[in-house]
């Protein structure tokens, strides 16, 4: 489907997203103390063909020219995330003056070419020293994710207006501490419940603490969305995707808007095995000021079985045959396979969610992921429809190909440039079905490190090759440019 700017609003923001870890490289540069991926690329076998992200794309390095690329594809908001350790590299104390002068000059940079600066506090890379104090199940981190908000806050509050706490941190907890399959790489049930908990708790301490500094800043944060629908028309499974639905899409969110976790959550997971303590209800409560929604494919569940009486249960799994041959057992193993379901096993009552990525109606990704844009729209007006008229900024939209240079250096990825024309029109219709989005960024700027897939998948607007570091607009950029370009006319 064609859309064009003036399908949106006048003052729509047109952006692109990275993160710290996945394009910075230098990791050992100016100060930076160890991150918990540091840790996990070292581990064997945890990240594809043993790849790090010691170099990536060396923006770190290579900051003034990345800002120039981006002033000159028009876009008006770059999401970017800071790296903890760059700022405190143990998780505590003052600023490191390095470190920090590095976001200093970006964000400034940004703001002379007239870029918004969108910066996430934590997109994944905990300071290694904070993980061997606990990591996120100890309650201690929350506090620690406050001084580094209020540091950040003090540092660019004065040009920086809008900031996103986390990243999807319904993935990294159970990803981190349940599966696995990311950094710190542990698999322990009750790990990942108190992490659940204390993440609740940073959101809420760290909104207070730029809050705090800056009364006039606009505070968010940002979930991994997935409407659930289920598998057949029958009340279990339509029982199965509500309680998807709870652990998947609420688990983070009714903490910060009715202070306390889902209720369908709560019917198996006592709150003592949270860690929750007298006070916390009030403490995880914020009224945030938007919701940042990253949405890449629906989840289509049905029921497996009775709800045993546990305290807590697992998922199976079921993806596409097509890919992985049938069921997926993800309770106690690292997978290989890429196309592996990633989000497995950490939420169940002896549900099956079936060809977890979606049904068979649309094309897929490299990353073995449907291709469904209605997944985004439908994500964008439950926001709605759940917590109110609260402004929403789309932080993350996109996918993965196999992109190669023809022969004259040309990344010819006609089919990304569908993807994002058709989810831009399914962001156009939830406007137009009353959800007040203020964004469209695409993922991502750059090709870069894809966390435990390594180097392989490429989802940016912008070839990168790694052993040169030479960066190519593909044609998807190019196109990406022409619709920032005329955003910009209008709103000039």
């Amino acid at each position: 489907m064609i859309v064009d700017a003036a399908a949106f609003p006048p003052h729509f923001k047109f952006g692109v997203a990275t993160s710290a870890y996945q394009i910075e490289g230098a990791i050992d540069a100016d100060g930076r103390g160890r991150s918990i991926w540091d840790t996990f690329c070292e581990t064997p076998g945890a990240v594809e063909r043993g790849e790090s992200a010691a170099v990536a794309c060396d923006h770190y390095h290579r900051m003034p020219e990345d800002v120039a690329l981006l002033r000159d594809m028009g876009v008006s908001s770059y999401r970017f995330s800071i790296g903890w350790p760059r700022i405190q590299p143990t998780g505590k104390g003052p600023a490191n003056a390095k470190g920090m002068a590095f976001y200093d000059r970006l964000v400034d940079e940004l703001l002379r070419v007239g870029i918004r600066p969108f910066p996430t506090l934590y997109h994944w890379d905990l300071p290694q020293a904070l993980e061997d104090a606990g990591g996120w199940p100890a309650r201690d981190t929350a506090t620690r994710f406050a001084d580094y908000a209020a540091l950040m806050a003090t540092a660019l509050g004065d040009r920086v207006q809008d900031w996103a706490l986390f990243n999807e941190s319904f993935i990294f907890t159970s990803r981190g501490y349940l599966l696995g399959r990311y950094a710190p790489g542990k698999r322990d049930l009750g790990d990942f419940l108190r992490a659940v908990h204390t993440v609740s708790l940073a959101h809420g301490d760290g909104f207070h603490a730029i809050k705090a500094v800056r009364p006039q800043a606009r505070v968010g944060s940002v979930f991994a969305l997935a409407p659930c629908e289920p598998a057949v028309d029958t009340p279990a499974d339509r029982e199965a995707a509500v309680y998807a639905d709870a652990l998947f899409n609420r688990l983070f969110l009714d903490p910060l808007f009715h202070g306390t976790h889902p209720a369908e959550f709560l019917e198996s997971v006592p709150e003592n095995v949270l860690g929750q303590e007298p006070g916390d209800e009030r403490r995880m409560r914020v009224p945030l000021d938007f919701i940042g929604v990253n949405c890449y494919y629906r989840l289509v569940v049905s029921a497996g079985g009775e709800r045993p009486n546990l305290p807590f249960f697992l998922f199976s799994i079921r993806n596409d045959a097509r890919t992985t041959g049938g069921h997926g057992d993800f309770s106690g193993r690292r997978a290989t396979d890429p196309h592996e379901n990633p989000y497995g096993n950490p939420y169940g009552t002896g549900l099956r969610i079936e060809n977890a990525f979606g049904r068979d109606h649309g094309a897929r990704t490299e990353m073995g992921w449907e291709i469904w844009p209605n997944a985004l729209r439908d994500a964008l007006l439950l926001l709605t429809e759940r917590y109110g008229p609260i402004p929403i900024e789309v932080c993350e939209s996109g996918c993965a190909f196999a992109d190669v240079p023809d022969a004259d250096g040309v990344v010819r990825d006609t089919a990304r440039i569908t993807y994002h024309q058709d989810h831009l029109a399914a962001v156009a219709d939830a406007i137009a079905g009353g959800a007040d989005v203020k964004s469209y960024h695409a993922w991502s700027l750059f090709d870069n490190f894809e966390w435990a897939s390594g180097y392989r998948p490429r989802f940016g607007l912008v070839h990168v090759d790694y052993a040169t570091q030479r960066r190519t607009l593909k044609s998807s950029g190019a196109w990406y440019r022409t619709l920032c370009q005329a955003a910009r006319q209008r709103q000039a």
